[in-house]
């Protein structure tokens, strides 16, 4: 059966894909963000998922704010990189997986999340940069992509709780798809910023580091994470402090305990905060198959 092996948590800011396909990843200015992730890319090749079920949200470039999900799901074969106003970014189509892309959306379903199903989308740079920072610049990615879009762009956005709730049944799904491959989930976006308004440019760090320290934490620290309103996200993290709910996706996914493998933050980075890191899950709490059943059977 297939299970979760590792969860990465990235901001995805616009300006590090730029960096990267510019060739400037050793600027004076650049350089430490990019060391802060010389970890995860010597890690990953000795971990290198089958599948990465990856939590971002779209820029208005796949979709325009007159259809707008809560969570969508791809289902695509494969998603072509965006173009986001000034050409798609030169990195490697993105491979999809339709047979676990399915199931999840069948379990999430069972579990009362009505997901939405995406069989055709291209994607940005919230999906592409997290590739490009973990996997560098291949011809292919290394691993096949789900994305799993999250709407931080208009009111109303889906709660820290709900986010949880979604990780936690997202785990239980992979654990009882019959094939034996190993999924990462990641969660990216944020820290805190503010691109627009009185408070554009805004960075907290003390609210950033307080948020890392708890994901990863166990239960008790977690609980505080569940806690944080919209409002909370609003006023201590700028209007974009919002997409760190997409972390909390990928943690929840972990199962309570974490040993956490590595931790990075830096500012600044364009205009906003750099957070990354790397956990694995202290062990595997994986739904009995007949469980699965039984709900299904009760769905049915």
């Amino acid at each position: 059966m297939a299970r979760i092996t590792a969860g990465i948590g990235t901001s995805h800011v616009p300006a590090i894909g730029a960096a990267i396909d510019l060739g400037r990843t050793a600027d004076d200015y650049w350089a430490p963000v990019f060391a802060g992730y010389e970890f995860v890319k010597a890690w990953v090749k000795d971990n290198t998922p089958d599948v990465v079920i990856l939590c971002y949200n779209d820029h208005a470039s796949a979709m325009m704010l007159d259809i707008v999900p809560t969570f969508a799901i791809g289902f695509a074969e494969e998603f072509e990189p965006a173009d986001e106003g000034w050409g798609p970014r030169p990195v490697p189509t993105v491979i999809g997986h339709p047979d676990l892309a399915g199931h999840i959306a069948e379990q999430l379903v069972i579990d009362e999340f009505d997901i939405t199903i995406m069989n055709d989308i291209a994607v940005d740079h919230g999906l592409t940069v997290p590739l490009s920072l973990v996997f560098g610049q291949p011809e292919e990615w290394p691993c096949k992509v789900i994305p799993l879009a999250v709407n931080v762009t208009q009111f109303p956005t889906p709660s820290a709780e709900r986010c949880w709730k979604l990780g936690e049944a997202i785990r239980d799904a992979v654990e009882c798809y019959p094939e034996d491959i190993e999924v990462q989930v990641w969660g990216t976006g944020g820290m805190s910023h503010q691109l627009q308004g009185p408070r554009a440019g805004l960075i907290a760090p003390e609210f950033d580091n307080a948020f890392l320290e708890r994901l990863a934490a166990g239960p008790d620290g977690t609980s505080e994470l569940r806690g944080i309103t919209r409002l909370d996200f609003l006023r201590e993290a700028g209007t974009e402090g919002i997409e760190l709910i997409m972390w909390l996706i990928m943690r929840a996914a972990m199962g309570p305990n974490v040993d956490e493998l590595h931790r990075f933050y830096h500012v600044p980075a364009s205009n906003t905060a750099v957070g990354h890191v790397v956990m694995k899950p202290k062990a595997q709490f994986r739904h009995k198959l007949g469980e699965v059943e039984a709900r299904k059977a009760t769905a049915a």
